[in-house]
């Protein structure tokens, strides 16, 4: 699921939320004043969750890269 940057306008309280796609966007902030919110555009961000998503999934070994001659 993305992760939406918001920024309220009364606070100035900037937070993130766990969305889906399909979910309305936020309008309200949680902070006392209940202000108007509105989401920021910024890089994205994103989780790789479940089995497989490894960091050397799709590095190669140094011995099959590195040939040795002797």
């Amino acid at each position: 699921m993305p992760i939406y940057e918001y920024k309220c306008e009364d606070c100035d309280k900037v937070f993130e939320v766990i969305q889906k796609i399909s979910e309305k966007k936020l309008t309200k902030c949680k902070c006392s004043k209940n202000g108007t919110v509105h989401r920021m555009v910024s890089s994205s961000g994103f989780r790789l969750k479940g089995s497989g998503w490894y960091e050397t999934d799709f590095k190669t070994k140094k011995s099959d890269t590195k040939k040795t001659e002797t």
